[in-house]
């Protein structure tokens, strides 16, 4: 076993590492226990699953690769479904395919032929090496060794991105069919560094709710107090504001409201070994209280 695989295992017995990928590997959806709530979680970054033929085209190995990854997030939030909230998680790595980005989000420099025009994006997210196949991880490393293949792309695109989308429509429409509002929690976590630059201090959560235009004002206002309430310091849209889950289906309008959640990685994990720490038993005990007053909450006066 690969050494960097095996560091990994020993801090993490779930980490999949290089798996081949099967009819099953894109996504987990956890389904709520009890009355279901008009609630959504999803956590796109926390797949642990790094298929071969990426790991073969990369530079780095599976330690350094990971650290882009939004780890244990999907655990932090697993105890939501208690709660009649269904959850929804990517199994592939962000950095195989982010989820979080358009499909096409694509960096022509990185590909050895000719993109199509649809997937020719100039977007900042692609200028910074973070588009929908990420040329960089975390620390401003390169992936990869070589250039990739159309080819490549499409097969990402179509094994990691369509399959999640999919499930988490369903499951959107589902809520708005069954309670004629649907609140989407998208997920994350953020480097400690970055938790630094929101407000002009240290952040524990920052909610991003595109300034506005993805969901009704009492969204972000209830979790913010439900999580001040706890002692968390929270940012609104500093400096992380909401991504393409956000953007996309955050439509107050039709009644899905959206809001993307960055907790600071220092309040549940070493970020040098990507271990829990003695406080991820807090956090996710802290999280469950949010969980519980979101799903007593009134939401069809939105």
């Amino acid at each position: 076993m690969d050494a960097s695989l095996a560091r990994l295992r020993e801090t993490d017995p779930e980490f999949v590492g290089p798996e081949p990928i099967g009819a099953e590997t894109a996504f987990e959806i956890f389904r709520a226990c009890g009355p279901p709530a008009p609630l959504v979680f999803a956590s796109p970054h926390s797949g642990r699953i790094y298929p071969p033929g990426m790991m073969a085209a990369s530079r780095l190995d599976a330690w350094a690769i990971r650290r882009s990854e939004d780890v244990w997030v999907d655990r932090l939030i697993a105890g939501a479904t208690d709660f009649g909230v269904c959850v929804i998680a990517a199994r592939l790595a962000r950095v195989y395919l982010d989820v979080n980005r358009e499909a096409w989000e694509l960096d022509p420099a990185m590909f050895s032929d000719p993109l199509p025009a649809y997937a020719s994006a100039r977007t900042a997210r692609v200028a910074a090496g973070l588009g929908a196949i990420a040329r960089i991880v975390a620390e401003g490393e390169e992936i990869y060794a070589r250039k990739l293949t159309f080819a490549e792309a499409r097969a990402r695109v179509e094994a990691a991105h369509h399959p999640y989308h999919a499930a988490l429509v369903d499951l959107v429409e589902a809520s708005l069919e069954a309670h004629g509002v649907a609140i989407l929690l998208d997920w994350h976590s953020m480097p400690s560094a970055a938790a630094r630059l929101a407000a002009g201090g240290v952040c524990d959560v920052v909610l991003g709710d595109r300034f506005g235009g993805a969901c009704a004002p009492a969204v972000a206002r209830i979790v913010e107090r439900e999580l001040k309430a706890l002692g968390y310091a929270v940012s609104r849209n500093t400096p992380y504001a909401g991504g393409y889950t956000t953007e996309h289906y955050g439509r107050p309008a039709r009644g899905v409201h959206a809001l993307q959640i960055e907790v600071n990685r220092a309040l549940y994990v070493d970020e040098a070994t990507l271990a829990p720490t003695a406080d991820f038993a807090r956090l996710k005990g802290d999280l469950e209280r949010l969980f519980r007053a979101l799903a007593e909450t009134d939401w069809s006066n939105l």
